[in-house]
């Protein structure tokens, strides 16, 4: 079955894919966008995890001051080339993280971060509200409340080509 250029550009504008990717998934999906985008999220999983053994050395600090100047935050994402570092992709994750962590409040980065006596006393359900609610990488991004942190930074590893990792943050707030 061939694969209309109309839907390569429908799938690559709901991805961004590479159009290739978009091909090779409408291939295989039988021309079905929505099997082809689930593949191709299943295919930047796949790249993620062969890049995060990768050092990263290199990255941003994101300074982000939310209106009203009573918010602020520093983040600081790594990769593992300057060039990355200043593509316009990695600034967007970057400054759409940053907006996040003003947003959501959270505590920790990644889910190991969490001491354990403060999971200790919940269920299975309460620890994942928990996660949800204090650490980053677990929460849903606020532009796509389907899509969490981690998933974000999944698709910027995909589409990027670089191990990508959130180090660590700030954030200040007036008063507290």
């Amino acid at each position: 079955m061939a694969v209309s250029i109309e839907a390569i550009r429908q799938l690559r504008d709901m991805t961004a894919a590479s159009v290739l990717d978009c091909k090779r998934a409408l291939d295989d999906a039988k021309g079905d966008l929505k099997q082809a985008q689930e593949f191709l999220k299943k295919r930047g999983i796949e790249i993620a995890a062969q890049k995060a053994s990768r050092s990263v050395h290199q990255g941003r600090i994101e300074a982000y001051i939310h209106t009203g100047n009573r918010i602020g935050v520093l983040l600081e994402v790594n990769c593992e080339t300057d060039f990355v570092a200043r593509n316009e992709e990695f600034t967007r994750l970057t400054k759409d993280v940053a907006m996040q962590i003003a947003a959501a409040d959270p505590r920790y980065v990644r889910a190991e971060d969490v001491p354990s006596e403060e999971t200790k006393d919940l269920d299975d359900a309460g620890k994942k509200e928990y996660l949800k609610t204090n650490v980053l990488l677990c929460q849903p991004f606020i532009r796509d409340e389907k899509m969490t942190i981690q998933d974000l930074v999944t698709q910027a590893i995909a589409k990027i080509g670089e191990n990508i990792v959130v180090r660590r943050f700030a954030r200040y707030k007036i008063g507290s």
